[in-house]
């Protein structure tokens, strides 16, 4: 079987995404713990794989090496100085987080403009992508895991709160409680920024609202404020930059030991509940 065309690494604050992709698709998504990435470690998770050159978004510089060690292959690491298939208006582009330009990309290829574009993991992200295609900026907040967890780390007597969708507001336990907080209180926050944003930007025009990160799914169930739930975004817009920045030069593929997946699947694409 012939090699993939990428190896696409997203590598964020908790996780790094992994995945082989060729020129038209996505394959699986493989997840490993970013603090337990090493470049032996990540070497022997790619062992069996074949694949022609790696692009890499990272936002923890210090695994940036790993990545280049262990892939020996050329890699194309994502920033504001190479082609994106999406322009900037930003006063230091080069300050921009490599994700968060991953997900402009995607979006403007694959959704009308403008776009508003929430990124959920340890902080949620808004970018903004205007009608003709630049990334103007963005808003950065609290996740909401990372306020429940610190409730939960720096109070005596609060627990440690699975999130699900409140049985009532005014909940009649400390858990209850807390998953109320949660819940109704990152709602008013994500459409608050949301509307303000858009009557900043964009006036009277609608912007399509895209959710996208690993807990996307679950938290657009609980916040039914987007158009598009698309978990697996960054990695798109990986793929999409990779097929603008071809190779300086040809290079030999790695081979490994065993041939890819026989199947590269992609990406599932979630509609979002109806907006509220």
């Amino acid at each position: 079987m012939s090699p993939a065309e990428f190896l696409l690494v997203d590598i964020s604050n908790t996780f790094t995404k992994f995945a082989l992709a060729d020129a038209d698709k996505v394959g699986r998504v493989h997840r490993l713990p970013t603090s337990e990435l090493t470049a032996t470690r990540f070497a022997r998770e790619i062992s069996k794989w074949k694949f022609a050159r790696c692009v890499l978004a990272s936002v923890v510089p210090d695994k940036s090496a790993a990545i280049r060690a262990a892939t020996r292959s050329d890699v194309v690491e994502v920033s504001s100085k190479i082609p994106l298939g999406v322009g900037i208006r930003y006063p230091r582009p080069e300050s921009i987080g490599a994700d968060r330009l991953a997900n402009a990309a995607a979006a403007f290829a694959l959704f009308p403009m403008p776009a508003i574009i929430v990124d959920f993991g340890t902080a949620v992200t808004f970018d903004v992508v205007s009608d003709d295609g630049f990334y103007l900026g963005g808003v950065i907040a609290p996740g909401i895991i990372s306020l429940t967890d610190y409730l939960h780390r720096h109070t005596a007597l609060l627990p440690k709160v699975k999130l699900g969708k409140p049985a009532r507001v005014v909940g009649k336990s400390t858990r209850e409680a807390m998953i109320s907080g949660a819940v109704f209180g990152y709602r008013g926050l994500i459409r608050e920024i949301l509307a303000e944003v858009t009557r900043e930007q964009f006036g009277p025009k609608k912007p399509i609202v895209i959710a996208t990160g690993g807990d996307a799914v679950q938290l657009a169930k609980l916040l039914p404020l987007f158009d598009v739930v698309l978990p697996g975004l960054t990695l798109e817009g990986l793929r999409r930059i990779g097929l603008k920045n071809p190779p300086a030069r040809c290079e030999k593929t790695r081979q490994i030991k065993r041939i890819a997946p026989k199947h590269l699947r992609d990406e599932e694409m979630h509609r979002a509940e109806p907006r509220a």
